[in-house]
């Protein structure tokens, strides 16, 4: 029987905190940690059976651990996110045929969408939590020249990242082999020239990165409605 797992990145640096918190992923945001939000989540959903959580260091491994669900397996994380994800992925038990990527410093991720997001995968191998791009979007060139891009096509990416094993490993793959610089998942898959469906998220999903927006995910888990 086939298997989905959920890779819960939690070794990035910290550095935009500016100081302000020593590890985002451990900060308090409405009484427990961020991590232990992404990590509820995915429990209460029921769609996962088994957690890779990469780790900065040992302390945080240990800290990480009160929170993570069972069963879960810590992976060290690397120099850069596409480094941590390719160290989780090789980790994967050979049963696993799904795989969730969620970037932990994305806590207010809703249950009810990785359910969703768990039956679009396994019709389309690849799909992204994302919403539509409101602003104006410009794109600056040499002499103060722009030019205006189509934002009516426009989407800005989120996590979780859903693929099956097999197309995200060989993703991975194809990366490392030219070397690419990776942002989020979904860029490995285009590099195989995949489709990668879309779930639109109507509801406010923001990374944390500044202090400012520890502030912001506090106000939205406090003010605004719970999760049907």
């Amino acid at each position: 029987m086939s298997r989905t797992a959920a890779i819960l990145l939690a070794a990035g640096s910290s550095r935009r905190m500016a100081g302000t918190v020593a590890d985002k992923i451990l900060a308090p945001l409405a009484g427990k940690a961020v991590f232990a939000h992404s990590a509820a989540t995915f429990y209460r959903s029921g769609v996962v059976d088994f957690f890779v959580v990469t780790y900065r260091d040992q302390r945080q491994m240990v800290e990480l651990s009160s929170y993570a669900p069972t069963p879960t397996l810590f992976v060290p994380g690397g120099a850069e996110r596409q480094d941590s994800v390719a160290a989780a992925l090789a980790e994967l038990p050979d049963d696993v045929k799904y795989v969730f990527i969620h970037d932990c410093a994305r806590p207010l991720v809703r249950a009810e969408q990785l359910v969703a997001l768990h039956k679009i995968v396994r019709r389309e191998d690849a799909v992204v939590l994302a919403h539509r791009v409101t602003d104006t979007i410009k794109e600056h060139h040499g002499e103060g020249m722009l030019r205006t891009l189509n934002r009516d096509q426009l989407w800005a990416m989120e996590t979780p990242q859903v693929f099956s094993r097999d197309l995200i490993c060989r993703a991975y793959a194809k990366a490392a082999e030219k070397k690419k610089r990776l942002t989020d998942d979904a860029a490995a898959v285009e590099l195989l020239k995949h489709p990668v469906a879309l779930l639109e998220n109507p509801h406010p999903n923001p990374k944390l990165t500044t202090p400012q927006d520890l502030a912001y995910a506090e106000f939205l888990l406090r003010e605004l409605p719970a999760e049907s």
